[in-house]
């Protein structure tokens, strides 16, 4: 019987970016079929008639409400920007805090 063949390790880096490209394909991309139907929380809100209450606190002001960007026509685009903000947001929020949290050593 053989011993496999030892696998190569990949780096950090490397299945990081291919993380970052997978979501920014999925919500670039992919996103653009998704359903237009409101997701749960949101057709709750309507059935219960609070929905509107949102965008008297200022939500509809936003440049990304309602899954779009504000100022671009086409719907798709419009959702594949918004995701693609999104990620890029979540992805530097997400660096910075392990940034901020990461264990230093004795000399740092």
């Amino acid at each position: 019987m053989s011993t496999p063949a030892p696998r190569a390790r990949v780096s950090t880096a490397r299945l990081v970016v291919a993380g970052l490209v997978v979501c920014a394909l999925l919500a670039g991309v992919v996103s653009a079929w998704a359903s237009g139907h409101p997701d749960g929380l949101e057709h709750v809100a309507e059935t219960l008639g609070f929905l509107d209450s949102a965008t008297e606190h200022g939500t509809a002001g936003s440049p990304f409400a309602d899954y779009g960007t504000s100022g671009v026509e086409s719907p798709r685009l419009s959702g594949g920007l918004a995701g693609l903000v999104g990620v890029v947001v979540v992805a530097v929020i997400a660096f910075g805090l392990m940034h901020l949290l990461r264990r230093r050593g004795s000399d740092d």
